[in-house]
């Protein structure tokens, strides 16, 4: 099925979406059914009509029914009915594959977001992360942290002339505690911080005795 799939990439004849090719496994396809796929995309016309795409394909009617039905089982395509001048026809519908295609968009753009919160801890440092580095602050993105709140909880660091990874950790868990989600809350929670230092500085600089 791999030499299929090269033949359909050399000739030309179809339009293979890139995404669709390198993340069909993310998606459990096998071959076959990715072959089927790539042909569907390129279809205008998707009445369903096994015969056909096992003509066009040179694939056996067996074959492609077996990946109609397994697709169609993991909700990659459905069968719907529509009418046509009155007249019934089953096609196949490709919404449920065009929204795990967006699926894998969004999933790579976070991945992408993800990259660039190691290369801002290296800005910052001024050097290379070791990979125990990298580990745990995968670690804080698999928690649930923020990619602001880390970069946050960092530039509060190398404010304060410290570059250790376990110093930032220590800041991200009592912010997790004070409820703080975003730089929003940080600005907040200092600035009731400051208010209430200065009550308390103005309650032990009042004089008593002369309140009278």
């Amino acid at each position: 099925m791999k030499d299929k799939i090269r033949d359909l990439i050399i000739s030309g004849t179809y339009s293979i979406p890139k995404l669709l090719l390198s993340n069909y496994k993310e998606l459990k396809i096998n071959e076959s059914e990715l072959i089927l796929l790539i042909y569907l995309l390129n279809e205008k016309n998707l009445e369903f009509n096994p015969a056909k795409i096992s003509s066009d394909l040179n694939i056996e009617l067996t074959s492609v029914m077996t990946s109609i039905d397994n697709l169609t089982k993991n909700n990659i395509i459905s069968l719907s009915i529509i009418k046509e001048n009155g007249i019934r026809k089953d096609v196949i519908n490709l919404d449920n594959l065009y929204d795990k295609l967006l699926y894998l968009v969004i999933n790579e753009d976070n991945k992408e977001k993800e990259t660039d919160i190691y290369s801002t801890f290296e800005t910052e440092f001024g050097r290379t992360l070791a990979p125990m580095e990298y580990e745990i602050i995968s670690s804080w993105i698999d928690t649930g942290y923020s990619k602001e709140l880390i970069v946050a909880a960092l530039k509060e660091a190398v404010y304060n002339g410290v570059f250790k990874l376990n110093y930032i950790d220590k800041i991200l868990f009592e912010w997790n505690k004070k409820g703080i989600k975003n730089p929003t809350d940080i600005e907040k929670n200092k600035v009731e911080f400051k208010n209430k230092k200065e009550e308390k500085k103005e309650l032990y600089d009042y004089n008593w005795l002369e309140d009278e």
